[in-house]
């Protein structure tokens, strides 16, 4: 999976002696804008995502983005999708009318519903879990009592436990984030569409979602089923309901994306820009750092099916499991498989670290008593565990650390 962001004023993309041609845009007049260009049969990206102002696309260059199976979805300001161009779908009839009938019964659209929710669940514990073992003020009990779910008689039973979930997961993912963002919670009832962020991290959360709804949509349409009939959420005009079922089951590497950037502590005021409504938007520096932050989570891979797969194609393949379920070719459907495995960084060399640093030393660096304390007690066990990046880098850069403290 890669994307493509474009960005700014004087957008171009037209096609000269069957090469596509893409200019970026520019926001003063002494930018040089980035140039693109693509021969036949030999384009690497998958997606182009315009976040910019203005620019010219070409006929010609639309039937070539389209023979080559582009994506290209236009962000409105607040990071939201306006609108999206798809490569030829999937001529599937019957799947589309399985998915119709499968709608129309109350029993099964319960059942999906609460398989996509179930889904939802088990990734929010798993990040959860990987946020205590990084902050132990992290609370990782959600909420949740299977039978609750599993008594649900209505979709909006189903939605009702969900909520409760997510109160309880957003009010922990705040206490990772640091005072400066003013991140409280998340904004809005089912996150489902961004309608203007107050903070920073909203923000990219909203711009994070739009990318993975284009992606969720691309993979709809490859496998013939209608973005607009989902089973969790309602049908409502102008909404892609389906794509919202779906993003459920990946949401969290959105999440996990911006708590990386944020400990990396990548992002800046300049980042993003306050509009009149007094709601925030990436600037093209924060788009392109969100882009390639979760291009990169997208571009993880898991083992599924005996394989190792980017995350990119599960969802092709959750996508293509449902089509099949819906039209009988599946007798089953989970989508609780592959479980995301985080990268261990609890090697035998960072415990014998983390037990030979003195109480004292660790203070002279800042950090407090309790966290190493909290560290210790990990690196005796024999359970795994996981740290911040900050804290892996000065455990790695011990030794010279060290010799920094005695000088």
């Amino acid at each position: 999976m890669k994307f493509l962001l474009l960005n700014g004023h004087g957008i171009s993309m037209k096609v000269d002696r069957a090469r596509l041609h893409i200019t970026d845009g520019r926001f003063s007049t002494e930018e040089e804008p980035a140039t693109y260009v693509f021969h036949p049969q030999r384009i690497d990206i998958d997606s182009i995502v315009i976040y910019g102002r203005s620019g010219n696309l070409s006929l010609e260059a639309i039937r070539w983005l389209v023979k080559h199976n582009v994506q290209v979805s236009i962000l409105d300001w607040d990071g939201s999708i306006l609108t999206t161009m798809l490569p030829p779908e999937s001529v599937q009839v019957k799947t589309k009318f399985a998915q119709y009938r499968a709608f129309e019964d109350k029993k099964l659209r319960l059942n999906l519903a609460k398989k996509f929710i179930e889904s939802k669940f088990d990734r929010t514990q798993i990040v959860l879990d990987y946020l205590h073992q990084r902050y132990p003020d992290v609370d990782p009990v959600i909420p949740y009592e299977p039978k609750s779910l599993k008594s649900a008689k209505l979709i909006r039973e189903v939605m009702g436990v969900e909520g409760a979930v997510a109160q309880h997961y957003w009010k922990q993912f705040a206490k990772v984030i640091p005072e400066k963002y003013e991140f409280e919670s998340r904004t809005g009832r089912y996150h489902t569409r961004p309608s203007g962020a107050g903070d920073q991290v909203n923000c990219m959360l909203n711009y994070g979602y739009s990318l993975l709804e284009a992606e969720c949509l691309r993979v709809i349409n490859s496998v013939g089923l209608d973005a607009h009939v989902g089973f969790l959420h309602e049908m409502q005009s102008g909404k892609n309901s389906l794509a919202y079922d779906m993003q459920e089951l990946f949401r969290f590497l959105v999440d996990l994306a911006v708590v990386n950037l944020v400990e990396r502590d990548a992002m800046t005021a300049k980042d993003f820009v306050r509009t009149e409504s007094y709601a925030l938007r990436l600037r093209p520096t924060g788009a392109r750092k969100m882009t390639e932050e979760v291009n990169a989570w997208f571009n993880k891979t898991v083992e599924y099916q005996g394989k190792e797969l980017m995350w990119s194609y599960v969802m092709v393949l959750k996508g293509r499991e449902l089509s099949h379920y819906l039209t009988g070719k599946k007798q089953s459907l989970s989508f609780m498989k592959p479980e995301y495995q985080f990268d261990r960084v609890d090697t035998d060399e960072i415990r014998r670290k983390i037990l030979s640093i003195s109480y004292a030393d660790w203070k002279k660096l800042g950090f407090s008593k309790g966290s190493l304390h909290y560290m210790k007690n990990n690196a005796e066990s024999e359970k795994p565990f996981s740290l911040n990046q900050h804290v892996v880098e000065r455990l790695m850069a011990w030794d010279q650390l060290k010799e920094t403290l005695s000088a």
